[in-house]
């Protein structure tokens, strides 16, 4: 995640931590996720070939996840991203978003 994304999520009161900081970076996608749902916490990434995968998987063995937030790779500035990510998490509970994946879209 780009430090400027997660600087102006923090600048806004977003409870954001990377996966660097959390010592995840190289950690497998199910992981990763695994990790995030222990947290509490909505996994972002772009890597939405392999996580909607895992999201069905994980509603397939009756597991749950905090939720996924799924953006094209690069298709989006900064500014969009927090548009849409602020926009997202605003009109949503946590309870919408839990066991569902959302897309960052135009």
């Amino acid at each position: 995640m780009d430090q400027s994304l997660v600087a102006a999520l923090r600048a806004r009161g977003v409870d954001v931590i990377t996966a660097t900081e959390a010592a995840m970076l190289g950690s497998s996608d199910s992981e990763q996720l695994d990790y995030a749902t222990g947290q509490g916490r909505v996994l972002y990434t772009f890597n939405r070939g392999d996580f909607y995968r895992l999201h069905t998987q994980y509603l397939t063995e009756s597991k749950s996840h905090r939720g996924i937030i799924l953006a094209p790779q690069q298709r989006y500035s900064i500014g969009e991203q927090l548009r849409q990510i602020l926009e997202l998490i605003s009109g949503k509970t946590s309870e919408q978003i839990e066991n569902n994946v959302e897309f960052i879209k135009g």
